[in-house]
């Protein structure tokens, strides 16, 4: 706390000094409001909120109130009694938007008990290990990292393949997020590692317990990949969803084990974090120079313990359409221009700037990391597509 409030103080004193006590306190107020703003988005969500209500339950539907997810077409999933449990909806059967009641077709509840009552949306459909949510044979491996050992597991190939895929999940999501990716990599003869990563629920946490934007976390994913390599991979395939993307950016411009690399997937990506924060800050009606200035703490060394950071995060390093030029790995950019979250713009400025390595085709409809849900069939193709070019 000392840090913190020395930290305050400077800003305060250089406040006055600029124009009087009214203008410090305006200083202070509007760093303390940074500040929070920049430990908002920078801190774990252990436990999330409901955010669906079940309405009416039969043996084939499921109705639910109408929100911006439910009413989406394709297939989702359910968590219920605060995840405990989980069930499958696929596609809209009949849309009431005056009586805010929309019935889906009901897939399957795979655990818990599905009854009128509140639950979670979730985009993973699937839930569980792989062998469970997929009937797959899977691994349940521990990944040595520089924190200790992190959780993962593998889905091998029937075949002897030197080739392994590694399956990177977004913020806040769960390894789960990578299961509607495992048939497609299995099926086109690739060996399947989905890792955790730090501050994950059930892994290590980092030195200050924060998200560092793929700044930190790339090292776990590098450590998943020197598995691979241990485990007889010759050829590596890296695929991450939201910021998953920007920590698979992040390991190929760090990480020894690029070289190795013939293949990149990206789903729904944070390109630049920098646009991410200045879009969150608008749906947020956070004043943009609240939201500079978030951005300009979270590098600042004199800041960290405001933050909440070990070490300062250079937001201006996650920016890569400005370092377009240092990429040379194929890429498939897959991101819907409705997604909400983070905003579609920063990949088709990154597809534009280098199309001899980008592959991005049109994408709509679908939510944040939500194409395959809208059009598994299409995203599976693309998929192996790529994989097999």
């Amino acid at each position: 706390m000392g840090d913190q409030r020395t930290w305050v103080r400077r800003a305060a004193l250089a406040s006055a000094v600029a124009g009087g006590s009214a203008v410090a306190a305006g200083a202070v107020t509007s760093v303390g409001a940074a500040a929070y703003f920049a430990r908002r988005v920078l801190t774990p969500d252990r436990q999330r909120p409901d955010d669906t209500r079940i309405l009416a339950v039969d043996d084939h539907s499921v109705s639910l109130d109408v929100t911006p997810d439910t009413v989406v077409p394709g297939r989702y999933g359910l968590w219920l009694d605060s995840a405990t449990g989980h069930a499958r909806v696929g596609d809209v059967v009949e849309l009431d938007e005056e009586g805010g009641c929309v019935r889906r077709e009901l897939h399957g509840v795979d655990y818990g008990h599905l009854a009128p009552g509140f639950a979670r949306w979730n985009q993973y459909y699937f839930a569980g290990p792989p062998d469970r949510a997929l009937g797959l044979r899977t691994e349940y491996v521990d990944v040595l990292t520089e924190l200790g050992t992190m959780p993962a597991w593998v889905v091998r190939t029937p075949s002897e393949s030197r080739r392994w895929a590694i399956l990177v999940h977004g913020r806040g999501a769960r390894r789960d997020e990578a299961l509607r990716a495992v048939r497609t990599f299995h099926d086109s003869g690739v060996n399947v590692l989905i890792p955790s990563y730090r501050n994950d629920i059930g892994a290590r946490s980092g030195a200050d317990g924060r998200y560092n934007l793929g700044l930190s976390e790339w090292r776990d994913i590098e450590d998943a990949a020197l598995h691979a390599v241990q485990q007889g991979a010759r050829e590596l395939v890296l695929m991450g969803w939201s910021m998953g993307g920007a920590i698979v950016l992040q390991t190929l411009s760090r990480s020894w084990l690029a070289e190795h690399v013939t293949h990149v997937v990206l789903d729904a990506p944070v390109i630049d974090w920098g646009d991410v924060l200045a879009h969150h800050a608008r749906e947020h009606r956070v004043p943009a120079p609240i939201g500079g200035l978030s951005r300009s703490l979270m590098g600042r060394r004199s800041a960290r313990r405001l933050v909440g950071v070990h070490d300062p995060l250079d937001v201006a390093k996650t920016n890569w359409v400005a370092r377009a030029a240092e990429l040379s790995h194929r890429i498939l950019l897959i991101h819907s221009v409705d997604d909400e979250f983070v905003p579609v713009g920063p990949s088709q400025q990154l597809a534009q700037a280098r199309p001899d390595l980008v592959t991005m085709e049109h994408w709509d409809t679908a939510r944040h990391t939500k194409e395959w849900n809208v059009d598994p069939a299409r995203w599976e193709r693309s998929v192996a597509e790529f994989l097999s070019s």
